[in-house]
């Protein structure tokens, strides 16, 4: 039976009474986080997300998005599916402290890069990568290797072939950025041209 309000004639069928049907995908697409070297030997720091359809394209979003307007050396980025993030601490809890200290030991080991959250409301640093067979694992050695009296309020870590590297034929991406003030307010020195004006004006 049809509906006297037209909004509701104009919604679209999605079964009938009684019948459930499976879920339409998602036409959203995936996340991917973004890190980001300001200078030559200073560790990755996280910048933020990009929405993108696969690897490739998020680094593309990634440089266009997050490296148009400040010096960069180096970018990477990862699926954000592929991370994975230690237990929730509250207060001034150190979240090495939730960390098991012994895990299952597995086979084969990988490499994993380790990331801090030394303040809350900042972004993850890159502490360092370790050797590991699974993330939890990876969490416990870097408990024994990177813990010390500083207070780490989250800890993630990321398989290292999970991430999407600047390549060595890449780094020219970011030769031309040093080059390009006029992206950066600073450059126009507001001030002084105001000065300049007043000053005109009031001869």
């Amino acid at each position: 039976m049809n509906s006297l309000d037209p909004r509701v004639n104009r919604l679209p069928v999605v079964g009938k009474p009684g019948e459930i049907s499976p879920k339409a995908p998602l036409d959203q697409l995936g996340t991917f986080e973004v890190f980001v070297q300001p200078k030559e030997g200073k560790p990755f720091q996280h910048e933020g997300i990009v929405h993108a359809p696969d690897v490739e394209m998020a680094f593309v979003l990634a440089k266009e998005a997050f490296t148009r307007r400040f010096m960069c050396v180096s970018l990477y980025v990862c699926d954000t599916r592929n991370v994975y993030v230690s237990p929730l601490t509250e207060a001034t809890a150190n979240a090495y402290d939730l960390i098991s200290d012994t895990v299952e030991k597995t086979g084969g080991k990988t490499s994993f890069e380790i990331y801090h959250l030394p303040k809350r409301g900042k972004q993850h640093v890159h502490a360092g990568t370790v050797q590991a067979g699974s993330p939890q694992e990876a969490m416990a050695e870097a408990k024994r290797m990177f813990k010390n009296d500083k207070t780490v309020y989250n800890i993630w870590a990321v398989r290292t072939s999970d991430i999407r590297f600047t390549s060595a034929e890449e780094k020219d991406l970011w030769l031309t950025l040093s080059e390009k003030k006029f992206r950066d307010a600073s450059d126009y020195k507001g001030g002084d041209k105001l000065k300049e004006f007043l000053e005109r004006n009031n001869a």
